[in-house]
């Protein structure tokens, strides 16, 4: 369940710090009972960013895919792109 806090609860910095660690997931402030920011720990936002550029990356592959339609056997790409880089 995510841990909503106060923006008041934010004055307790260490609290709100060791929340953020001991949960691995962001804390949700508010302000005046409404949704105001996010605070998460650097590894949870790594891990966070990480999820998205790997999302990212397999929903351009499949865009390029459904336009073309072309496949390519990985031992043959593998096997060109040595060749073309280092010549075996």
């Amino acid at each position: 369940m995510p841990q909503i806090r106060p923006i008041t609860d934010l004055r307790n910095t260490n609290e709100i710090s060791d929340i953020c660690h001991a949960r691995r997931e962001p804390v949700f402030i508010t302000k005046n009972g409404y949704g105001d920011l996010v605070v998460m720990s650097i590894e949870t936002y790594e891990e966070m960013m990480e999820t998205l550029l790997t999302d990212s990356a397999i929903s351009k592959a499949e865009t390029e895919f459904q336009n073309d339609g072309q496949l390519h056997d990985a031992k043959e790409a593998l096997a060109s792109l040595r060749r073309k880089h280092f010549g075996k």
